[in-house]
C-alpha cells in the first residue's frame, strides 16, 4: 500500500474528524526525519488534488465530496397553493417541490427534477427537489370564464381579455388577442395554449378561444365547465352513432351457435331501480356434492364493438363512462349500452360467462369462461332484494320464483366475504354522498349513499369473477392487462404508522412492508371507537391509487394475487380488452404473432385506461362538490355539529352529517395562538389549551359557500362539545377576556338552529319551498342523535392530502367489482 493510500484509510477510519499532522504522522510512523519529509509532501499532493483539506488549526481532515447530482424526471402533480410532487414510478416516494421551485410546471406536465434533499422512511419525511427542465406539457387547453378589457386596456395591450381557468392549479391568467373566436364578456369558453409561463413572463399565459361553451348563467353550464374543462366531451361523432345504430336489436338465430347456453338457469340482474344499461346477470345454486355454483353473465360488448373499429376506437379514446350528479357521459352510445347490451328479462342476450364452482371455504375448485347465451328471469333492485334478505312477506311472494336463488346467494356471499377476511383483504367501508337534484340540476337533497346486503352481494360476485378471470390468464402465462393495487409507499406508511401511535395504537409492521391481515386487524380493533373515523380515513390516504398494468403486480387491499376487470365493459375499456383477449387467445392456442401483438399493444392501454379513470373520478369529484356548495348556499348563518376530518397549519376541515364539508381557517379563531402539532395533526391553544384533533366532534356556523370553486367556509362555534388539553391548561396563562371558559364535556349533540334572517318561503337559488331536503327537515330533531359519521375522501383537494379511493368497480349509483 503507497503512502497516500495509508494516509487516505487511516483518515477515513479514523473517529476524530481531523488530526494535527504531528498526530497523524505519530500514528502512521512516519515521525522520523526522511520519512516525515516525504510524508508532509504527500500531505500537500492530496491537498492538491482537492482529497485532503488543512483546517483553520492547521488540522488535517478528509476534504467532503461532492456528491453528484441526482436528476430524474416523473410527473408533476400541483397544488393550487403553489407546490407539488413529481411522481417518479409507483415504487418511489414522491418527490416534493416547493412553491417557486416548479419553473412554472402545470399539472400533469413530464419533468425532469434535480435531489435536494432525500427521503427519510424513519422520519416518515418526503424527499425534495426542484424542476431543472419540462419535458413535455400534459396542459393544451384550459377552460374558463372570458374576462373582457375596457377600450383603453385594449388599446394599450392589443388584447382582448383574459380567461382563468377553473382549475385552481392552473393559477396564471391566459390573454387573448384577435385570433380565433371573439366571445362576450363573461362567456365560458375553451382555449388553446399558444405560450406557457417562462422567466419573461412568469405570470401569464397566451392562447386562442376555440370554442363558447355557453354563458355564466345557462342552465346546467356549471357541469359542462367542469366536464369541458377536463377534455371530457357528450356529443358521439356521426360515424359512431352510425355504427351503433347499424346493431340489431334483436339478436339473430346464427349468432347464438357455438355458445354455452344459460337459458334455462335463473338467471336474474340486480341494479339500481333507475339503472338501464343493465350489463351484468347472476345465477346460484348448490350443488349435490356440496358446493356451489355461482354464474356471473356479462353481457358481451366485445361482439359488437370490433377492434379497430369506430365504435372501439372512440370508447378508448373515453376509457370510461363518467358519472356526475346529473348526468353521465357514457363510453359507448345509449344504442347499446341501453339496448343489445343490456340484459333486459325475457329477451336473448349475448353474454361472456364466468362460471364457478365454489366450496364451503370459498374456494373455487373449477371454473369455465365462455362465449354464452341467457334469458334473464327477473329484472331486480338492490331495494326488492334487501326487502326479500329482510324477510318481507311481499316481496318472497311477488319473487317466488327466484327466492330460493336469492338464498342461496346471501350464504355464498358470506361465505366469499369470510375467506377475503381470512387472507387479509382489507374494507375501508367508506361512505359516499347521494345527491338528489330537481328537473333544473338544483341540489335538493344530500345525504349518505347506503350500502345494504344485496349491493355487497353483488359487489362480492364481481369480484370474485374478476379474480377468477385473471387467474386463468396468469396461470396461462398470456399477455393480460391486470387490476393491480400495489403496497403503501414508505413515507405515507410511515405517516400513518406514527399518526395510529398519537392514539396509542401499535402497528406491527414497518414502512418498508406491511401484511394486510396486520392492516386487517387493526380495522378490526379500532371498530366503533372514537378514533375509527379518523384513523381509517388516514389509512385509506397512505394507500397507493389502484391502476391497470401488463404486469401482475397483484392486488394490495383485496389481498388477491390476480385481478382485473371483467365485470363492465359497457363502461370500462379494460373490461372491453378483457372479453376480447378471452375471445382472442383465452384458450391458449394462439399463434405467436398474435399474442406478440397484444404483448406490444397493452402496456398503452393500461397506462391510457389509468389516465382515463384518474380523470373521471376528478371531474365526478368536482362536481360532487360544487354541487354541495351551491346546496350549502341556502345554509349560509346556520349551526350544525360536525366532526373535524382534517387539521392544517392553515385550519381544520369539518365534516357534517350529510357528508359536506367546509373550512374552518385559523385566522378566525379568536382569542388565543393555535399552535399546529404535526404529529398529532392537532391545532392547540397557548393559552386555553383549546385542542382542536381530527376525529373530534364540534360545533359551526356556515359562514359562506361559493358554487364556483366548491369552496364552503365554516365558522368555529364555542360549545360543550370542546375538549381542553389538560397539560396545556395547566400552563396557561391567564384566560382572554373576552373568551368564555369551554366545557370539556365530549358528549355529543347535534344541533342545526336555522338563522331568523331569511324570509321562510324564499329561496336564493330558485328551489321551490317543498323541495326543501330530509337535511333542512330533520334540523330540530337531529339534536337527539349522535352526528358522528366517516370522514369524507378528497373533497378539497386542492388544500390537504389528496386521499383516493382504492375501492375496486365503480358505478353509480353502486359501486361493483
Amino acid at each position: 500500500m503507497s503512502i497516500r493510500e495509508v494516509i487516505m484509510d487511516y483518515l477515513e477510519n479514523s473517529s476524530k474528524k481531523a488530526l494535527s499532522v504531528e498526530e497523524l504522522s505519530v500514528a502512521l510512523h512516519m515521525n522520523k526525519a526522511k520519512d516525515y519529509k516525504v510524508f508532509v509532501k504527500t500531505l500537500a499532493s492530496l491537498e492538491a488534488e482537492h482529497l485532503l483539506n488543512f483546517t483553520a488549526k492547521g488540522k488535517v481532515e478528509l476534504a467532503e465530496k461532492e456528491e453528484a447530482k441526482v436528476v430524474i424526471s416523473g410527473i408533476f402533480r400541483a397544488n393550487a397553493a403553489g407546490f407539488g410532487f413529481v411522481s417518479i414510478d409507483a415504487e418511489e416516494p414522491d418527490v416534493f417541490v416547493a412553491r417557486g421551485q416548479t419553473a412554472f410546471a402545470l399539472d400533469g406536465d413530464e419533468v425532469f427534477i434535480e435531489i435536494d434533499k432525500n427521503a427519510n422512511a424513519l422520519k416518515g419525511t418526503s424527499a425534495e427537489g426542484h424542476v431543472i427542465e419540462i419535458i413535455r406539457h400534459d396542459v393544451h387547453q384550459v377552460v374558463g370564464t372570458f374576462v373582457a378589457l375596457n377600450d383603453d386596456e385594449k388599446e394599450q395591450t392589443g388584447l382582448i381579455g383574459f380567461v382563468k381557468s377553473r382549475n385552481k392549479k392552473i393559477p396564471y391568467r391566459v390573454y387573448l388577442g384577435n385570433e380565433g373566436l371573439i366571445p362576450e364578456n363573461k362567456a365560458i369558453v375553451r382555449v388553446e395554449i399558444t405560450h406557457y409561463p417562462d422567466k419573461e413572463f412568469p405570470q401569464t399565459m397566451q392562447g386562442l378561444v376555440t370554442e363558447i361553451i355557453g354563458q355564466a348563467d345557462d342552465q346546467g353550464i356549471d357541469v359542462l365547465e367542469v366536464l369541458a374543462s377536463m377534455d371530457i366531451v357528450s356529443e358521439f361523432p356521426k360515424e359512431v352513432l352510425d355504427q351503433a345504430e347499424a346493431v340489431p336489436e334483436e339478436v339473430p338465430e346464427n349468432e347464438i351457435v357455438g355458445r354455452v347456453d344459460y337459458r334455462n338457469e335463473i338467471t336474474f340482474t340486480i341494479d339500481g331501480a333507475d339503472a338501464k344499461d343493465l350489463d351484468d346477470a347472476v345465477h346460484a345454486k348448490r350443488l349435490e356434492n356440496g358446493n356451489y355454483e355461482l354464474g356471473v353473465h356479462i353481457a358481451d360488448v366485445s361482439h359488437y364493438v370490433t377492434e379497430n373499429s369506430p365504435l372501439d376506437k372512440e370508447a378508448y379514446e373515453r376509457g370510461t363512462s363518467v358519472y356526475v350528479t346529473d348526468r353521465v357521459v357514457p363510453m359507448l352510445p345509449e344504442r347499446l349500452s341501453n339496448g343489445i347490451c343490456s340484459l333486459n328479462p325475457r329477451i336473448n342476450r349475448l353474454t361472456q360467462s364466468c362460471v364457478m364452482e365454489i366450496s364451503p371455504e370459498g374456494i373455487v375448485i373449477n371454473y369455465q369462461i365462455s362465449q354464452s347465451i341467457i334469458k334473464t328471469t327477473e329484472r331486480m333492485t338492490y331495494d326488492a332484494v334487501n326487502q326479500m334478505i329482510a324477510g318481507d312477506e311481499a316481496a318472497l311472494e311477488k319473487y317466488a320464483k327466484i327466492a330460493d336463488s336469492v338464498k342461496i346467494m346471501v350464504e355464498l356471499h358470506h361465505i366469499l366475504e369470510a375467506m377475503r377476511k381470512r387472507r387479509g383483504a382489507i374494507d375501508f367501508d367508506t361512505v359516499e354522498a347521494k345527491i338528489i337534484v330537481n328537473e333544473k340540476g338544483l341540489p335538493i337533497e344530500i345525504r349518505k349513499r347506503t350500502r345494504g346486503i344485496a349491493e355487497r352481494m353483488i359487489e362480492s360476485f364481481m369480484l370474485e369473477a374478476n379474480e377468477t378471470v385473471a387467474t386463468h390468464f396468469e396461470a396461462h402465462g398470456l399477455p393480460f392487462i391486470y387490476r393491480i393495487h400495489e403496497q403503501p409507499k414508505a413515507d405515507r406508511l410511515q405517516r400513518f404508522i406514527d399518526f395510529a401511535a398519537t392514539f396509542g395504537m401499535q402497528i406491527e409492521g414497518t414502512s418498508n412492508g406491511i401484511d394486510q391481515k396486520v392492516l386487517q386487524a387493526f380495522m378490526k380493533k379500532i371498530k366503533g371507537q372514537p378514533g375509527e373515523m379518523v384513523l381509517s380515513t388516514m389509512l385509506l390516504r397512505s394507500m397507493q391509487q389502484a391502476r391497470y398494468s401488463e404486469n401482475n403486480e397483484g392486488h394490495f387491499g383485496l389481498a388477491a394475487e390476480n385481478y382485473t376487470h371483467f365485470t363492465s365493459p359497457i363502461r370500462r375499456y379494460p373490461d372491453l380488452l378483457v372479453h376480447r383477449l378471452i375471445r382472442e387467445i383465452g384458450e391458449g392456442k394462439t399463434p405467436a404473432n398474435i399474442l406478440q401483438k397484444w404483448e406490444d399493444k397493452i402496456p398503452e392501454i393500461a397506462e391510457h385506461s389509468s389516465h382515463r379513470e384518474r380523470r373521471a373520478v376528478d371531474a365526478e369529484r368536482e362536481v360532487e362538490k360544487m354541487k354541495k356548495a351551491e346546496f350549502m348556499e341556502e345554509h349560509v348563518g346556520e349551526e350544525f355539529e360536525g366532526i373535524i376530518a382534517s387539521v392544517t397549519r392553515f385550519g381544520m376541515f369539518i365534516e357534517l352529517e350529510n357528508t359536506i364539508e367546509g373550512l374552518v381557517h385559523i385566522s378566525t379563531l379568536k382569542g388565543d395562538y393555535f399552535n399546529y402539532q404535526e404529529r398529532m395533526l392537532a391545532l392547540i391553544g397557548e393559552r386555553s389549551g383549546l385542542t382542536f384533533k381530527i376525529g373530534q366532534p364540534i360545533k359551526i356556523k356556515v359562514v359562506k359557500a361559493d358554487r364556483m370553486t366548491g369552496e364552503i367556509d365554516f365558522e368555529y362555534l364555542p360549545s360543550e362539545l370542546d375538549l381542553i388539553d389538560k397539560a396545556a391548561k395547566a400552563k396557561r396563562k391567564p384566560e382572554h377576556k373576552g373568551r368564555k371558559k369551554s366545557n370539556q364535556s365530549l358528549k355529543v349533540k347535534s344541533v342545526a338552529t336555522k338563522s331568523t334572517d331569511k324570509s321562510a318561503n324564499k329561496s336564493k337559488n330558485g328551489r321551490r319551498a317543498d323541495e326543501k331536503s330530509e337535511f333542512d327537515k330533520k334540523k330540530k330533531k337531529s339534536a337527539k342523535k349522535p352526528f358522528y359519521s366517516k370522514a369524507a375522501k378528497g373533497k378539497f383537494t386542492d388544500k390537504k392530502d389528496n386521499g383516493k379511493k382504492f375501492t375496486d368497480g365503480r358505478k353509480k349509483p353502486h359501486k361493483r367489482g
